[in-house]
């Protein structure tokens, strides 16, 4: 059974910091992806990333500031995010793909999401 669980969400003031991670079990997944939504907003990308760590990608909205890795010893991934903004507040997601890709429909499977909110 796949699965992938997210956790490091929270609260958090501005221009802090949160790691979050992204567990997966049930196989071993190639690509992996953020994606973010914030209430009332469509699922937006945030980072992916290729099973080797040579080929990542981010929106522009967080170049700079997120930085997404993985460890293939433990089948996790993960986002650092610095310099958080209250736009920044979303329910963040994992999900695999066999792609490096930015939209939703071209990911298989996703976790349950991890809530973080970015005070002013």
């Amino acid at each position: 059974q796949v699965q992938l669980v997210e956790s490091g969400g929270g609260l958090v003031q501005a221009g802090g910091s949160l790691r979050l991670s992204c567990a997966a079990s049930g196989r071993t997944f190639s690509r992996y992806g953020w994606f973010r939504q914030a209430p009332g907003k469509e699922r937006e990308f945030v980072a992916a990333i290729s099973r080797s760590g040579g080929n990542i990608a981010y929106a522009d909205s967080v170049k700079g500031r997120f930085t997404i890795s993985r460890d293939n010893a433990k089948n996790t991934v993960y986002l650092q995010m610095n310099s958080l903004k209250p736009e920044d507040t979303a329910v963040y997601y994992c999900a695999t793909s066999g792609i490096i890709a930015t939209t939703p429909i071209s990911y298989d499977y996703w976790g349950q999401g991890t809530q973080v909110t970015v005070s002013s």
